[in-house]
């Protein structure tokens, strides 16, 4: 499974035969059935994640019990609390798989010792801490948008996300009800 792992790197790296086989003694790949959690928040985050196959999400409980999602995961995505998993400390958020997932995942201290060992790879991560930042931006002024028309815009930007991920789930990234959510669909449809 560290195939799709390494085929995403050599989208933006250069891989030896070396570094290829390098690679992949770092990375433990583990099958996530749908609705299973592999980080809760208040627990300890040990690894960040590729997703290999699959869907992941990335939630808290506010301050009434609702859950937020604030990220999901699709294929040759990461995922992490990158805080908690930087300090190793505990995690502010819960990932979950939302359907049969497949991912890989590393500790922290054998990413250290990767990096180590696989200096090009500091680039790679830094290319996808980049995309990640921006992503986030745009999600600050996209989330300012009217709802009907950021709701649209998503559906544009990213329809994988609007034929993979529930519902309920999708209404609570962009912020809405799931009431609302099937009324903007049943809207949008002729």
């Amino acid at each position: 499974m560290t195939g799709a792992l390494l085929d995403h790197i050599k989208i933006y790296c250069n891989l030896n035969a070396e570094a290829t086989a390098g690679i992949n003694k770092w990375f433990t790949a583990s099958v996530v059935k749908k609705r299973t959690f592999i980080v809760k928040e208040g627990e300890a985050c040990h690894h960040i994640y590729f997703v290999a196959k699959g869907c992941l999400r990335m939630f808290y409980l506010d301050d009434k019990g609702t859950e937020q999602t604030i990220q999901f995961a699709l294929e040759n995505w990461w995922m992490t609390d990158i805080d908690a998993f930087n300090k190793k400390g505990t995690s502010s958020f819960s990932i979950q798989a939302i359907e049969d997932t497949v991912v890989l995942g590393i500790t922290k201290n054998d990413w250290d010792l990767l990096l180590q060992e696989q200096p090009g790879l500091e680039k790679y991560f830094r290319i996808i801490y980049e995309r990640a930042y921006a992503a986030s931006l745009f999600k600050m002024r996209f989330f300012r948008l009217p709802k009907d028309e950021m709701y649209r815009h998503f559906c544009t930007k990213y329809p994988q996300f609007i034929q993979r991920i529930p519902q309920k789930l999708l209404a609570s990234f962009l912020g809405f009800t799931p009431e609302y959510l099937s009324e903007l669909r049943k809207r949008k449809q002729p």
